[in-house]
């Protein structure tokens, strides 16, 4: 009898013991970490020694953060219990919750060599491959692992992130094909995925099928997310009016203080500046400044503002802001990046470009702005030639070679050799001029440079023949945003025909010229030279444009010119010297890209008054377009016609045909960076 009471009792106790336990596995299960952990620390003071509270105990360590003191109990269990094959699985998932990838790798490979079976091992392994974007063996591990137990939920989950991250991968490889076809495998697993279709999105970005992605938004079962997406292919895809209407339509959707507002509004603001709408793009930023202050995402938007109306000093301000938040935001590395650049300080662009692939590792944008950089200080070879003729019997061939040859950010050299040979049957004169120049950049801070070449010109005429000197001197400058100043000297001889080279006149131009752009599409334009010329006469050349930018891409701009020209002595049997020549014009200038090709288009037509003679009509056009054959290599020809009298020596109307290209002989920069 007392055998039997005693039997029940034990039964009751273990009954008991096991009810126990089963609420920290619900806590552990629930997610309740921290209160599964003060759960088994009580069982363990009752039963030290037992063995699956010491898991659980290890196991709500590890998943509340306390990972060190996980690895240590399961450390601690394995010398008190070896080979035993929960312990060891336990032991590699707290390698895992460290983040010690390469150690979990090792650990896990061994429990799948002892057991290919085990679920959780080959789950465990699948996700560390992962971990180390090993992304390929990854998806064959987690596969095994639902072969073993189909449909599991957490395996699917594995599979599904695994599949992103090397979606990401190949997208930044250029395999976009082959990345979709995984994406639309996550979707088959988990339809209207919002992670999976956002990355979709995102590599139809990366491959400009801008329509595919606007589709692939709209799928997106957030409607915010969906005008917030689709917000952002209209203006990608050159539709900036559209992004405001779509932008506009997120804010209004938002509920007001959530997450979901702070996105549309970010992206209505982005949208605002997109627009040039940049007052209310400051009124609205003013708004959420009150709500949510110095955030991240405020002061990015400010940093861009300043980037579109060039303030880029303060833009700098606001990107150092960000990353005095946070010195890995990709926001505020690549973008402190881009306005160093704006601003002309080359050493800091590149220096935190490379920041910005420290901490996203491959990322294409920082990539692609380090190659620019580093390939603006590789050495070029520029050759050109062309050929020119006009109504006055006239012909020319000119060719030119140019050599570029960075030393550093700030200082720049570069050899110039042109030949040019004229010749007219009319009067049957020919003559040829040659010149060698060497030439230094140097930038003084930021954008402004100070450009300088010397060099010698060798002339052969009918009646003379002679050797003299050449160059130019020129300070270039943004005094303030979106002004642009030139100021310079140059000699250079009248070379237009060859009654011209036989007369060897040098004209000593002292020229200003200013550019003032704003923030609502108009500029100004003013060019302003003074000429004294070798043979006693001085000329007096104003020329100053209004104008007004239509589109941006491809950019559209057109508006009024105007010119007066004035000699002190009349020579007209030598060059076109009137005592006063005024032109009036309208012009429109195209430029733009279709794919690797580069076009530019330029007319403009008006009256021009020669002295006190009747108004003719004025006509001018030209065009071109470039080919990008790779990066360190592209072509162009071009060609154009004016009948602007001032604009050849002679006063007649011509005609020129011309090509060039740049070639960067070297792939890298001769000197470190």
């Amino acid at each position: 009898m007392k055998k039997l009471v005693l039997a029940l009792s034990m039964c009751f106790a273990n009954w008991a013991f096991a009810q126990e336990m089963t609420t920290g596995f619900n806590l552990l299960e629930n997610g309740k970490y921290s209160q599964a952990k003060l759960f088994f620390e009580e069982i363990l003071e009752a039963y030290p020694s037992n063995k699956t509270a010491q898991l659980c105990y290890g196991r709500a360590l590890g998943l509340s953060g306390e990972t060190a003191k996980a690895r240590a109990l399961f450390t601690q269990m394995q010398n008190e219990y070896p080979g035993d094959y929960e312990i060891a699985l336990n032991y590699a998932e707290s390698l895992l919750w460290a983040e010690n990838f390469n150690e979990a790798q090792t650990a896990y490979e061994d429990l799948v060599k002892t057991d290919s079976t085990s679920f959780s091992a080959v789950l465990g392994y699948a996700n560390t491959l992962s971990n180390l974007k090993k992304y390929d063996k990854a998806l064959e591990r987690v596969n095994q692992a639902l072969s073993l137990q189909p449909g599991n939920a957490n395996a699917l989950v594995s599979r599904k992130y695994i599949r992103l991250g090397r979606a990401n991968q190949l997208s930044s490889d250029g395999d976009y094909r082959t990345a979709l076809a995984l994406l639309d495998e996550n979707l088959k697993d988990f339809e209207g995925d919002n992670l999976s279709l956002q990355v979709r999105a995102n590599v139809q970005i990366a491959q400009k099928d801008y329509d595919s992605a606007f589709v692939t938004y709209g799928r997106l079962a957030d409607s915010v997310a969906v005008l917030t997406g689709q917000a952002l292919v209209a203006h990608l895809d050159g539709a900036d009016q559209k992004a405001l209407a779509l932008s506009r339509k997120a804010k209004n959707f938002s509920p007001k203080d959530s997450l979901q507002s702070i996105q549309a509004s970010e992206r209505y603001v982005q949208a605002l500046i997109w627009n040039q709408k940049f007052k209310t793009a400051r009124h609205t930023l003013d708004s959420l400044d009150q709500i949510y202050g110095n955030a991240p995402r405020i002061l990015a938007l400010k940093a861009s503002l300043g980037m579109y109306t060039g303030t880029f000093k303060t833009s700098i301000a606001h990107y150092q802001s960000i990353l005095e938040q946070d010195s890995t935001s990709f926001d505020g590395n690549l973008g402190i990046a881009n306005a160093y650049r704006a601003q002309g300080n080359l050493d800091q662009a590149y220096a935190f470009a490379q920041k910005t692939t420290e901490y996203y590792e491959g990322q294409k944008d920082a990539l692609g702005l380090m190659q620019t950089l580093s390939g603006s200080l590789a050495p070029q070879v520029m050759p050109r030639a062309a050929y020119t003729r006009d109504n006055g019997g006239n012909r020319a061939y000119a060719a030119g070679l140019s050599v570029l040859f960075p030393v550093s950010y700030r200082f720049r050299t570069q050899i110039n050799y042109d030949y040019r040979k004229t010749s007219n049957e009319n009067v049957d004169a020919q003559a040829s001029n040659s010149s060698f120049n060497f030439g230094v950049q140097y930038r003084i801070h930021n954008n402004t440079w100070i450009e300088a070449n010397l060099g010698i010109l060798n002339a052969e005429a009918d009646v003379n023949s002679y050797t003299d000197v050449n160059g130019a001197v020129l300070l270039k400058a943004r005094p303030l945003p979106l002004q642009y100043l030139e100021l310079g000297y140059s000699r250079e001889l009248q070379n237009f025909n060859a009654t011209l080279i036989d007369q060897k006149i040098f004209m000593n131009n002292y020229k200003l010229n200013y550019n003032m752009g704003t923030n609502v599409n108009l500029g100004w334009y003013t060019s302003l030279i003074f000429t004294p010329q070798t043979d006693g006469n001085q000329r007096k050349l104003l020329f100053t444009s209004l104008y007004y930018n239509f589109t941006k891409a491809p950019a559209l701009k057109g508006g009024i010119n105007y010119q007066y020209l004035s000699f002190k002595d009349q020579v007209p049997t030598l060059y076109f010297s009137p005592s006063s020549y005024q032109a009036v014009e309208l012009f429109a200038d195209l430029n733009g890209n279709i794919k690797n090709w580069q076009y530019t288009a330029n007319a403009a037509g008006g009256y021009q008054f020669v002295e006190k003679d009747k108004a003719t009509t004025l006509f001018r056009i030209e065009a071109g377009i470039n080919h990008t054959l790779s990066n360190r290599l592209d072509a162009g020809f071009y060609a154009k016609y004016s009948n602007v009298a001032s604009a050849t020596a002679a006063g007649f109307e011509f005609t020129e045909v011309g090509v060039k290209m740049r070639w960067q002989f070297l792939a890298k920069p001769v000197f470190k960076l």
